[in-house]
């Protein structure tokens, strides 16, 4: 039988990928380990649970479930006009925000292109330049978050896409208003520029910037937002990108049909209006991450000042081992060597004891 070398037959951009590895699920760790009780604390995740008016808008929506969704998304598209006040046509739904980043490298990036971002920066970045064939240029991180002035310098005639994490994740760090609006200054025209704001909420309202009223004066903006954290929808993945029309137009043209499932739809549309949730979600993570900074300072630990639902902490050269031993004390975090970052451990925020159980185990282990 002739033999299929599927290696060689794929693009050379994807032979060169990793795949992308998630947090570990609990129910694996607690099969792997026969624990009854696991913490996750690994993959930013919203710890309130799902909002109760979610949670009975989805009942109504199971009996539709044999119907294909609304490609379009017409009334949560409709739902985020109204709250950013811009057109309808200037919304491009996704499958999370990961699946809008992704569209947006593949509409306009081609192998000849390179994209710019931030040594320590989301991932997908360079996941997604590399599939496509295209340069990535990895501009050296400044106090673990992106300098916005080497990133200006590393663009050239080539450079098609820059992404910019505001706040960073895995780091955690901030970028003000005042340092993205001098960046936006300095880009040139033929290089589209995407605000990955995945974590916006957390941060106060008087020092997030109006990036939305942007796209007006930057017809080369693009911002993406994410139902996945605040919102608490992590698991029925949704998110959208709000951009120019003519973006929104050509991006429209290789989004997948039905990539925003019926009750992702129905979730993101309800969950916009339960404002007592997502004030409750900021409360918690606040003094979630009071809590373990206080630890950090009283256990002598160094952290990432974090503007996220996490915090990135450096444990020291045994991180790994550290991660390790945390699973067996039941605790799920995130180790960060993937994005240089060895010796740091990411933690998200979550509820109380949730955090204590974290705290607990560090202390069992050191």
């Amino acid at each position: 039988m002739a033999s299929f070398d599927a290696t060689a037959a794929a693009n050379p951009g994807v032979r060169k990928l990793q795949p992308y590895q998630a947090g570990k699920p609990m129910d694996e760790l607690q099969r792997e380990l026969g624990l009854s009780h696991v913490v996750k604390l690994a993959s930013n995740e919203n710890p309130l649970g799902l909002s109760e008016k979610v949670r009975t808008a989805l009942q109504g929506e199971l009996s539709d479930l044999i119907r294909y969704p609304d490609a379009n998304g017409f009334y949560l598209k409709s739902k985020l006009a109204e709250l950013h006040q811009v057109g309808s046509d200037q919304i491009t739904l996704g499958n999370g925000s990961n699946d809008v980043l992704e569209i947006l490298a593949r509409t306009f990036v081609s192998a000849e292109h390179e994209v710019v971002f931030s040594q320590h920066a989301f991932v997908v970045y360079p996941l997604v330049t590399q599939a496509i064939g295209a340069k990535g240029v990895s501009v050296p991180a400044k106090d673990y978050g992106h300098d916005l002035d080497a990133m200006a310098a590393a663009i050239n005639e080539r450079t098609k896409m820059v992404f910019i994490a505001n706040p960073n994740n895995p780091t955690g760090t901030f970028l003000s208003t005042a340092e993205i609006k001098a960046f936006l200054d300095k880009v040139p025209e033929h290089v589209i520029v995407v605000l990955d704001e995945a974590y916006y909420e957390y941060v106060p309202e008087a020092d997030r910037a109006p990036s939305v009223e942007w796209l007006q004066h930057y017809p080369n903006l693009v911002v993406s937002r994410t139902f996945s954290k605040a919102y608490g929808l992590a698991g029925l993945r949704a998110g959208y990108a709000v951009s120019s029309a003519d973006i929104a137009n050509l991006l429209n043209r290789i989004r997948q049909p039905f990539n925003v499932n019926s009750l992702s739809l129905k979730a993101a549309e309800v969950v916009l209006d339960d404002h007592d949730y997502l004030q409750r979600a900021i409360e918690v993570n606040a003094q979630g991450m009071q809590q373990l900074v206080e630890f950090c300072r009283s256990e002598g630990f160094n952290f990432i000042p974090s503007h996220g639902n996490f915090l990135t902490i450096e444990v020291g050269a045994n991180a790994a081992d550290i991660y390790q031993r945390l699973l067996h004390e039941g605790v799920i975090v995130r180790p960060v060597a993937g994005y240089e970052l060895p010796n740091h451990l990411r933690v998200s925020i979550g509820l109380p004891e949730e955090n204590q159980a974290f705290i607990d185990a560090m202390r069992n282990i050191r």
